[in-house]
């Protein structure tokens, strides 16, 4: 025990862990693995010929003689020289003669591996077992060997113990009714042990030899890097870049609402607001992610500027529909001012600048004194400067608007860039002192969770058979603001049509009222608008009564 340190004790269960998470992620191999190796034991066990094996059994006994001494020496002779006579069954002297009388058309080669002879310790019994296609010539065989086995012993023992040993068969070769191989059984419970031993080695293999980021651990790598979120692949939505507009409340939207919050607490460069979003490679969704994200910040009511400082593969004003004709090249040759090509990005605090159009030096542009006057001024009036910028192994782009915003946000998308394109790209920014502030893990699969967040519009549940729907106008939520009791829409006609003279005062008088818990805060974006409150059937039921009651003691009085 004192050789075992601490550490490794935790370090096990962390290496099981990561293996049995690359196991999970390559289940699909795996699996594929399994089912060849089952065919394949499954067609090899089909075409496989059946073989039959049949056997018989010699008692090798020593001949009585005249007296005690007799018995033991010819006992102890037959003892030692049964192991030979278990060999000299399948030597040319007796198979010679077996080939003959069988009439196989082979040699006593390779008729000697379908014979197997064996003895068992202390035993005197010989087993002699031959095996062949048909099951008859297999019985054939056997007999056939322990009958010559017998002249062969006679014939090669000395004249003076010729008679002290003598062989017989005891058991004679039956005709095997069912093959002995190929056992159905045999290669079923080995096919099983092999394709899962397959299906295990080549998931951890696959796993091993994949170079390609997958997870979190793999963009941290040995170094204290900060992993600002995970993105998860988005299924159904039109565009990804379009996720919190189709849907708010899934997965995807609250990934990008924890990569907003964490990017809170990440320190920039003294001064600068900005924040540039690149990627090792192009493809790895950078600019879905820079969308999102100032889409999640202006949500959260900050003034977002995002601007597409990508100048050679521009993509902001096809993804969100906007003039792409003049923009971020416009402002930085002098031909405009920076409001001026601001157009909004469609929802309140969010403003985009295109690239506009593409210039034939990219580089030297983004590079230059006038594209950090731009972002400078943008800080004068934006709370947050969101800037997209090139990927940065494919061009040069990147690592020179680096040194001009105050930090930068590296995209790496799950099962595309590979670890070593990945670091490259951290060693190019990190050549040139670059303020990484974090990263980001996208297009991340497998990640579970329901489809809508918790607390969601869609995920409340249904109303059951016990609830009624009251249905609200503005007047019931302006009085439940005021705390003031709150009567439906439907007693309030019938209570008006009662004071016309219209209806009868029955239960439908104004006493009513709502708990309030149900009543809810009348909408600001939807004036006008009807809203449903559910309200049990047992707290409905004691209204009606209540006011039943009432009803009664007020006529009682008017008699």
């Amino acid at each position: 025990m004192a050789g075992i340190r601490p550490e490794n004790w935790i370090e096990a269960p962390v290496e099981l862990h990561r293996y049995l998470l690359n196991l999970r992620e390559r289940w699909r191999s795996g699996v594929v693995a399994v089912v060849i190796v089952l065919v394949a034991v499954a067609g090899l066990t089909v075409l496989q010929k059946p073989v039959y094996r049949a056997t018989n059994q010699v008692f090798v006994q020593a001949v009585p003689g005249t007296g005690v001494a007799d018995l033991n020496s010819g006992a102890s002779f037959a003892s030692q020289q049964i192991a030979s006579y278990a060999e000299l069954a399948t030597t040319p002297f007796v198979l010679d003669e077996v080939i003959d009388e069988v009439g196989l058309d082979t040699t006593p080669a390779r008729l000697a591996n379908d014979i197997r002879v064996t003895v068992d310790e202390g035993s005197f019994i010989i087993q002699i077992s031959a095996t062949s296609t048909d099951p008859r010539i297999a019985a054939e065989i056997a007999d056939s060997t322990a009958e010559n086995l017998q002249v062969a012993v006679t014939s090669l023992s000395p004249v003076s113990t010729a008679r002290s040993v003598e062989l017989r068969v005891v058991a004679g070769a039956v005709v095997p009714a069912t093959p002995a191989s190929p056992s159905i059984l045999r290669n079923a419970l080995l096919g099983i042990m092999l394709a899962l031993l397959a299906g295990v080695a080549t998931a951890l293999v696959r796993s091993l030899l994949n170079t390609r980021v997958r997870t979190a651990e793999d963009l941290q790598g040995t170094t204290d890097r900060i992993v600002l979120g995970a993105i998860p692949s988005s299924r159904g939505a039109e565009v990804a870049s379009r996720v919190l507009v189709e849907s708010p409340y899934g997965v995807a939207s609250e990934a990008y609402r924890d990569l907003r919050t964490n990017l809170q607490f990440v320190k920039l460069v003294e001064g600068r607001r900005s924040v540039m979003v690149t990627s090792s490679l192009p493809g790895e969704g950078k600019s879905t992610v820079s969308v999102s994200l100032a889409h999640v910040v202006a949500m959260s009511g900050a003034r977002v500027l995002l601007v597409d400082a990508d100048l050679r593969s521009p993509s902001m004003h096809r993804v969100l529909g906007l003039e792409g004709g003049a923009g971020l090249t416009t402002v930085l040759i002098g031909q405009a001012e920076l409001t001026e090509v601001t157009q909004p990005g469609g929802i309140d605090g969010l403003d985009v600048i295109t690239a506009g159009a593409i210039p034939p030096n990219p580089s030297e542009l983004l590079g230059s004194p006038a594209m950090e006057r731009v972002l400078d001024e943008a800080s004068r009036y934006y709370d947050v400067v969101i800037v997209d910028a090139p990927p940065v192994l494919a061009v040069t782009d990147a690592a020179v608007l680096s040194q001009v915003v105050g930090g930068v946000v590296v995209v790496a998308q799950s099962e595309r860039v590979r670890r070593a394109e990945f670091e490259r790209a951290l060693a190019k920014l990190d050549a040139v002192d670059s303020h990484v502030v974090g990263l980001v893990l996208n297009r991340v699969r497998g990640v579970s969770g329901s489809q809508y967040a918790y607390g969601s519009p869609d995920a409340h549940q249904a109303p059951t058979d016990d609830q009624e729907e009251i249905v609200l106008d503005d007047r019931d939520l302006d009085a439940a603001a005021d705390g003031e009791p709150v009567t439906s829409a439907e007693a309030r006609s019938d209570a008006g049509s009662q004071a016309d003279g219209g209806g009868p005062a029955s239960d439908t008088g104004a006493g009513a009222t709502m708990p309030d818990a149900t009543s809810e805060a009348p909408s600001p974006r939807y004036p006008g608008r009807r809203k449903a409150v559910r309200r049990p059937a047992s707290r409905r039921s004691e209204a009606s009564e209540r006011r039943e009651l009432e009803r009664l003691s007020s006529s009682r009085g008017e008699r």
